[in-house]
């Protein structure tokens, strides 16, 4: 069977090691007698693929011993939630960034539970740009400062780390975890939901300083307080196991490539090769200003929309398939997460320069 080069925004592509993997061990896992979705998990099997794990991507990230990682459920979309629920610490008010269509999800939802101050906002721009740091409207009694580091739909990314002083930063990282090296020692929180770099839907990990938990209110949820699964190591509930073990071998399969900073060279080299198409040509076009640029999510519009039917048939005449754009900005967007191997960009690029020659 032929497997497809998937731009997906997520669910994305895995590595094909990871799931031959997954399959060699589907019926049974290392003389186990059960598969890995059959175990309980309170059991040693079970429980010592969780601890290996948080052992890998404690590594892989460079993860300091003053944080919990948590393997959670409910999605990112749950953290728009629990972040303010965790952190608001008897505080009036949170500052967030606004540079897409996640930020604004997440500036919704904490409005429920306070005063919102939105520091950046993108949105008259079209969400095509980054703020730059100095136009930042910072309130120093914030109890957090939340951003996006990559907007998904957008396809912008900050270039750089937010200066937030002594208030936490808060990071939803779903789009841009483990393509690169980073400082988590900078952060208070990052979150993310594990269907593109990290694994299959169903899972979402919450890196937490330790300093910031245990500060919800009483009346929170004991299934929305970070606490409650710092406590449980992640097991107050059955989580979502299979997903939990299917990172793991992911996170196996990054230290193989060499770590975060061969993820890096590659993602980059990725995203280069379609940026280059992108710019030397009057046929495609990408709204992003350049500082601001995805490594993760390139979108791209056609000269003549028209045209875009015939462009998505073709590509997937070719295997490169889910290359749509969201519904919100229309035109393609290609996801080039980890996963993602570099031919698959060959590929699309060398299919990008055949349509324009025929149709531009």
């Amino acid at each position: 069977m032929a497997r497809t080069y998937n731009f997906s925004a997520g669910p994305a592509m895995l590595p094909s090691a990871v799931i031959a993997r997954a399959q060699q061990e589907m019926m049974e896992w290392h003389s186990a007698g059960m598969s890995v979705m059959e175990m309980s998990h309170r059991g040693k099997d079970y429980m010592s693929i969780a601890e290996k794990a948080e052992a890998d991507l404690r590594e892989v990230m460079a993860i300091p011993s003053n944080y919990k990682v948590l393997f959670l459920q409910g999605g990112a979309s749950s953290q728009f939630a629990m972040v303010p629920m965790n952190l608001l610490r008897g505080s009036g008010g949170a500052d967030y960034l606004n540079t897409g269509m996640w930020s604004k999800k997440a500036i919704a939802e904490a409005r429920r539970y306070c005063e919102v101050n939105v520091a950046a906002d993108t949105s008259a721009g079209g969400f095509c740009a980054v703020p730059e740091q100095d136009s930042l409207q910072l309130n120093a009694d914030a109890a957090y400062l939340h951003y996006t580091p990559n907007e998904t739909i957008g396809g912008v990314e900050f270039d750089y780390l937010p200066e937030s002083g002594e208030v936490p930063l808060v990071a939803d990282m779903s789009s841009t975890i483990l393509s690169r090296p980073l400082d988590v020692s900078r952060y208070g929180v990052i979150y993310a939901g594990a269907q593109k770099n990290i694994g299959p839907a169903g899972l979402t990990i919450v890196i937490v300083r330790e300093d910031l938990i245990g500060h919800a209110p009483e009346q929170t949820p004991a299934m929305f307080s970070y606490e409650t699964h710092a406590k449980a190591d992640s097991m107050y509930n059955t989580p979502p196991t299979y997903s939990w073990y299917m990172a793991g071998l992911v996170f196996e399969w990054i230290k193989e490539q060499g770590g975060l900073a061969a993820m890096a060279e590659v993602n980059q080299r990725k995203a280069g090769k379609l940026y280059e198409l992108i710019d030397s040509s009057d046929f495609y076009a990408n709204p992003v200003e350049k500082n601001g640029r995805s490594w993760m999510n390139v979108p791209f519009t056609l000269a003549d929309a028209a045209l875009d039917g015939a462009f998505l048939s073709g590509a997937a005449e070719r295997g490169l398939v889910t290359l749509k754009g969201h519904r919100s900005v229309g035109g393609m967007r290609a996801s080039i997460y980890n996963a993602m191997p570099e031919e698959g960009v060959d590929t699309l690029v060398e299919f990008m320069r055949a349509f324009e020659q025929k149709n531009g």
